[in-house]
Parts: C-alpha cells; structure tokens; sequence
C-alpha cells in the first residue's frame, strides 16, 4: 500500500471534491496498463482498470483534519498515479454524510459542442464535458446568467448555464441513459436548468421529473428567465438490480412548451463501512513515527483495512478499531521512550526490545490500564525500573522483560552504585590487594583447570571406564534375542532389556545400515561416562565386542515427550507437567552448557529426545551427535550440517557453526511445542508452516486462549503461560546474540513454576513434579 496523506487549511467536517488522474505511458515496458484498487482512507474507492487519461472523482465529507488517498497492489501491475487534487466544497451542496461519499459517474454540459470547462470558469473545478445529441435541438444564448442568484448555490459556470438542448415538442420527454456498472446501484443526480430562451409574454417553461419509471423527482417547477435553478433528488437514491437506469424530464400537463436541461450530473453512492483507528491511538503512532523516524511501511491508517495495517500493529476489532499490541522490537530506536506510547491506552503488549533506547524506563508506562507484557530487553535505559511496574511484575499482573540494560537496576533507590568519594591511599592500597588476590585466583583456576581437562582427555581416551562393559551374548540375554522394539533412531533399532536384578534397561544396538556410525557411537559413549546429571538419561554400560555395538541405558517407561505431544495420545499433558518437563529439560541442558568444563553443545535437541521416566521427570538423550568445545573460552564449534529441520538454528546456514545458542533456540522451539501441542513443522495441503510462522500473529494479537493447546480446554495460569511464551520467544530470537542463556531460561522457568504454585496448588503440583524442577542442586560430573 503506497498512501498520500492530504492536509487542507479546513479538514475536518468539511466536504471536499477529490480528483485522481491516470494516464499510463508504458513506464514498465510491458504495453499493458495495470490495475489496482483505490482506497479513499480505511474504504475502497474503486478498482482501477482504466488508466487512458481517466479522471476519477468523488464527494467526501472529512471526519478528520486529513484524508489518505492509498494505491494498493493487486497483483495486476504496479499502480500509479499521475496527479491528486482536492478542492473544497461550500457544505451546503451535495448532501452525504460520514457514512458515505458520491462517486462521479457523469457529469455532462448539454447543448455544447465547445472545450471542457473547469477552473477559473468553475469555482469548484468540476469538469464539465460537452453533449450535443441527434434527437435534440440545442440552444445557447448571450444574454447575462444570473448566477450570483441565491437559487445557484451550486454556481454553475456562466458558460454551462448559457447552453440547453431541448425536445422538438412538448409532447416528447427529454431522457438520459446509463447502466450501473455496479450488481446493487445507487444513484443520485442533479440537474441544473436556466431558461435562456426568450418566451411570448405570459408564457413559462414548467416541467417534471420521472426517475426510473419509479416515482416524481418533484413537483412540476417553473423556470424563470435567465436565473439558475438545480433540482436535487432526495432519497432514497435511484437503485435497481443491474438493468439501464434513466431520468426523463417532461413538459407539465397542460403545458405546450418542450422540455429543456442546461446540465447534469450523476453521482454513484458508496458506502463507506469501516472506521478509522480511533484519533487519540492515530495521534500516539504518528508522533511515535515521527519521533524515532520509523523505516517501516507505515503508511495510512494504522489499523484499517486490516490487511494492510501497519507492521508491528495488531488492533481490536472494536468500532473504531483501538491498537492492543505494538511490536518495535530490532527496529533502530534510538533516545528516550517517548511519552507517546502511554496514550495507547488499551495496548496490551509492548516490545521495544534490542534498540538503542536510552534514558530513564518511564512511569507513565505505569498508566496502561491493560497491559500485559512489557519487552525492554537490549537497550541502554539507566536509572530504576519503577516500583508500580515491579509490583504488577511480581503480582503476576504483567510480564517484564528488563535484562540486558547494563545501568539499569531493579530497586528504587538504585543500590551499589555509589559515588567515588576513597581519599588516593586507601583507592591505591584497595587496587594493590584486588591485584593480588586476581593473580592468585587465576593461578589456582588454570591449576584445577589443567587437571580437569587431563581427567577428562583420560576419560575419552577410550571407552573402557567404571561402567559396566557387556559381551554380545549378555547383550542378547539381556534383550531375550532382541525380542521388544520400544523405539528407533539414528544408530538403529532400540530394544526392552532386562539385568539379572530385574532392573529394565534400554538397549540401542547399532545397526550396520545406520545413518550414524561408529564415530557417534563412541561420541556418545563417551560423553555419558563423565557427565552425570539427574536430568540427563544414564549409561548403565556398553558392548563393543567386534561389529557389534550396543548402548544400554536406563529404561525410561513413559518414552519421549514427541509422544506425549502428539494429537493421537488420548493422555493429554496438564499444564503444571509441561512446565515440570520444561524446568526439567532446561536443568540438563544448563548443565551441559555451564556444568562441564569444557561445556558441551547437544546439537540435535527436540521432543523425541527429550525423554520420560516413571515419574514423568525429563531427561535429555541421545548425545550421538553431541560436541564438546575445545576449552572453556570457546564460543563455537565448527561442524558439517546437523541437527533435525525445524529446531536448528537458522544463522547456523549462514556460519555453519554451532553454539549454546543454537541450543537454546531448539529449546525455544520445544517450548512452543509445549505450549501449542502442534510439532515444529505444521504440515498442510498446500505447504508447511514453521511453528514461528504459526504462532508469531497470534502472539502480536495477544491471543493466549488461541496460542494454548485446546486440548487443555482452558485448564492453565494465564500468566504462567504469557510468560513461558516470552521465554520461547526470547530463546527463538533470529540472531543468536539476543538470545537468552540456558542460566536465565532456567531461572525464568522456575519463576513460572512458583507462580503456579502460589495460586494454591501446591500440594498437587508437587506431586506431578517429583523431579528437580523442586530443587535447586545440581549434580556434578565426576
């Protein structure tokens, strides 16, 4: 949508004449003029075919100080437009009101045969083409139109009144044709007469007027001499279902002189049905507009046509339409938030995340009766956030997103933050100790580090370790000659086991036609022999006897989440266990992320691994593809392309690195499967949508009850689930740098957990999460 805003001295509650002029001279090469729609603000003007020199005009009564014209792309060509003008008209002619405007369908000068007449001739710069017919006898004359008259408040041109046609008799009517282009026509005419023949004394010209065969204009009317008369039809406007449509003038009974008509003009009525965004919401974008320079397509109303509303933007569907959500996240912001996003007073969602904001958060944004979320991730706000807005934070009235602001501080006043008041020795003396004790520190941590990697490097030097090793022949005892399949993956065939104390186990055998070889086999041996971890899924032993190759693990009843999410598990999960599982993955992968020295990235994380036991708790499995980093310090691993379509990160097909984060986005995107019950790639008829693709409207539109698997019918913490959203939103984030760590994801998740919890639940709670979601020790790998 491309919008020309227009400004008249006197906008609002006065009538204007709108003008729009096309004339294509093949600008695209393509020898065919385009077509497109036209929009009169937030209501369809027309559709644009011919563009051969066409004026389009219509009447339109201002309800604000400004009109947009709008060209929208159809698909059709690439519109244009040559000129756009706007002419004012006294209030008194052409009656409309808001609710609609009059359409030029014709506008014709009888009689004529000379050049169009428009302005200076015409004050309102109408158009006025010339018409001569066959069947008519014209009529013109010299003499001096009275067009100052109070009768011509239309003021017709001088040259247009002084030019009729008329019938060869008063017995013969003086019609004018037109078919409606339209399925459900409404027309309004006006015609304008001035008597300019010189009658015998005593006679006068009276006429009346039939409109459609359907009723009298008016009453039989006298024409006096040289002064301007129009005649205006009053409602209801001439209509019918798609035949010609027609006014015929005629001579009054009794009367023996011919009808005649000066000029006419015929205006097609258009309802105009849609509301613009209420003014003071209008008023808040445009000074927001302005104020940050916004780059975005914003152009014309904000919220209507709803098609076209402006990005970032979701409005109610209340009449007028109000903003209920504003997403400027990434957007280039810079200064200080303006007041002006406090008079979006029924705005539930605000995301001015990752710019370059500064100043003070604002207490007016305390003022927002409604809303619900509130995103400042990523700037450079300073000061506190103030106290109302903390409260409503920890009442769990609004989900407050602050972090990655440096200077600014959670309390009021701000603690910690003192000024430099140490005399020179003490300061000197202080930097002397820090110094030391820096250098000791560092010593002993390269010390423990060293010995750390030596310890780990023994234990990956080969898959011998303190876990049980297993004979091919134990492994088919185990398995009763691999009798029960309870699952496949990408090494092969997994299958039901039994030790000799009874304790199930799982066996993953490696099949020789496996996708992943021997090197992930070992990778993942090895890595599950020196990380340990509640809430990632043991190794009991292996087999490496020969060719045969096999994992045993702990058996893990209740299979993978991808199962408990599927639309074919008649056992669907509550709220308060998805947000166990949640706490319970994020536990494992934090662990593997900031636990082991040197961290470790999964790099193939998603429901399927991401297993139950019988107490529903979380582990994460399947460490096949797994990368530990170098060292400590490292940001990435170079790697050949992994992982499952859906959950991988889209910069690593940029970089082709993996990193935490590339994690943390997989986790984001499990999160989302959580939430919704639908799976990373929704599938269609026609094509596949990305779960972000999916949810991302419903989430600008503030749509929690639409976002939440139905499957729940209703049964969830409102709050609880906003702000697991945010957090899968935070974690999916396209660049990896404003991506949150597993450290933060953990801890949030937490928050919402014991928001649940305090909603008197507890007891209940507890019982669906006998996992490590209830505790905060982590385990350490050996």
């Amino acid at each position: 949508m491309n919008c020309y805003n227009l400004k008249p001295d006197q906008g609002k509650n006065n009538k204007f004449l709108i003008r729009a002029t096309f004339l294509y001279g093949n600008y695209d090469g393509k020898n065919q003029a385009p077509e497109f729609d036209l929009y009169l603000g937030v209501n369809k003007w027309m559709t644009v075919k011919n563009t051969n020199a066409k004026d389009y005009e219509i009447i339109h009564l201002l309800t604000t100080d400004y009109i947009d014209v709008c060209l929208v792309n159809t698909g059709q060509g690439v519109p244009f437009i040559s000129t756009l003008e706007l002419r004012p008209l006294d209030n008194s002619i052409y009656p409309i009101t808001a609710g609609g405007a009059l359409v030029l369908q014709d506008r014709r000068d009888f009689g004529s045969t000379g050049p169009l007449i428009s302005y200076p001739n015409d004050v309102y710069d109408r158009y006025w083409w010339s018409e001569q017919s066959e069947s008519l006898i014209p009529v013109s004359s010299d003499s001096t139109i009275y067009t100052h008259s109070t009768d011509n408040a239309y003021e017709l041109p001088a040259q247009v009144l002084k030019t009729a046609s008329k019938t060869r008799n008063a017995s013969i009517p003086l019609q004018v044709f037109w078919t409606p282009l339209d399925t459900l026509p409404k027309f309004y005419v006006y015609l304008h007469f001035a008597e300019i023949e010189k009658l015998e004394p005593g006679q006068q010209r009276q006429l009346t007027i039939d409109l459609n065969g359907e009723r009298n204009l008016s009453d039989s009317f006298k024409l006096d001499y040289l002064k301007p008369l129009t005649i205006v039809q009053d409602d209801p406007p001439i209509s019918g279902t798609g035949g010609t449509l027609y006014f015929s003038i005629k001579a009054a009974q009794g009367t023996t002189i011919p009808p005649i008509l000066n000029a006419y003009e015929i205006y097609r009525f258009v309802e105009l049905p849609n509301k613009p965004t209420a003014p003071d919401d209008v008023a808040a974008m445009l000074e927001i507009k302005t104020q940050y320079n916004v780059t975005k397509n914003w152009q014309g109303d904000p919220c209507v046509p709803s098609d076209y509303s402006w990005e970032g933007l979701n409005c109610s569907n209340d009449n007028p339409p109000r903003v209920i959500s504003l997403n400027l996240s990434s957007s280039n912001l810079t200064g200080e938030i303006a007041t002006s996003f406090s008079k979006l007073e029924l705005t539930r969602s605000l995301d001015l995340s990752f710019n370059e904001l500064t100043g003070p958060l604002l207490e007016v944004l305390e003022q927002l009766p409604n809303l619900k979320t509130l995103d400042l991730r990523g700037n450079k706000l300073t000061g506190s956030v103030p106290e109302a807005l903390l409260e409503q934070s920890r009442n769990g009235k609004l989900v407050l997103r602050v972090d990655a602001n440096p200077d600014l501080c959670l309390y009021t006043p701000c603690k910690g933050k003192k000024k430099k008041e140490f005399v020179i020795p003490v300061l000197a003396a202080s930097i002397t100790a820090v110094l030391i004790l820096f250098f000791i520190v560092s010593a002993l941590a390269i010390y423990r580090r060293k010995r750390r990697s030596d310890t780990v490097a023994k234990s990956k030097s080969s898959i011998k370790s303190k876990n049980r090793q297993f004979s091919y022949s134990e492994v088919v005892n185990i398995t009763n000659n691999f009798r029960t399949i309870i699952g496949e993956g990408g090494f092969g065939n997994v299958y039901l086991g039994k030790l000799e104390d009874d304790i199930q186990v799982a066996v993953k055998l490696l099949s020789p036609s496996s996708n992943q070889g021997y090197k992930e086999f070992r990778a993942e041996a090895q890595l599950l022999m020196v990380v340990h971890h509640r809430n990632l899924v043991t190794l009991v032993g292996y087999c490496d006897d020969g060719e045969h190759k096999a994992l045993i693990y702990e058996y893990m009843a209740n299979g993978n989440l991808q199962q408990h999410l599927s639309v074919t598990n008649p056992n669907v999960l509550t709220w308060n266990k998805r947000l166990c599982i949640a706490v319970d993955a994020a536990h494992g992968l934090e662990y593997l992320h900031n636990g082991c020295r040197p961290p470790i990235i999964h790099r193939d994380l998603k429901p399927s691994n991401i297993l139950l036991n019988e107490q529903m708790q979380a582990k994460i499995a399947d460490f096949g593809l797994s990368r530990a980093f170098a060292t400590e310090n490292d940001t990435h691993v170079s790697t050949c392309p992994v992982g499952t379509f859906g959950y991988v990160d889209p910069e690593f097909a940029t970089y082709g690195n993996f990193k935490k984060e590339s994690d943390v986005y997989s986790f984001g995107i499990i999160l989302f499967e959580l939430i919704t019950g639908r799976p990373a790639i929704i599938r269609g008829p026609m094509q596949n949508n990305h779960i972000l693709d999916w949810v991302s409207p419903l989430i600008g539109r503030a749509d929690i009850q639409n976002i939440v698997d139905p499957r729940l019918e209703g049964e969830f913490n409102t709050t609880s689930a906003w702000k697991v959203v945010e957090i899968a939103m935070s974690c999916a984030l396209p660049a990896a740098i404003q991506r949150p760590g597993m450290s933060q994801v953990l801890a949030e998740l937490k928050e919402c957990l014991a928001l649940v919890m305090t909603h008197g639940r507890s007891q209940r709670i507890a019982t669906e999460c006998r996992t490590s979601s209830m505790h905060t020790a982590r385990s350490i790998s050996s």
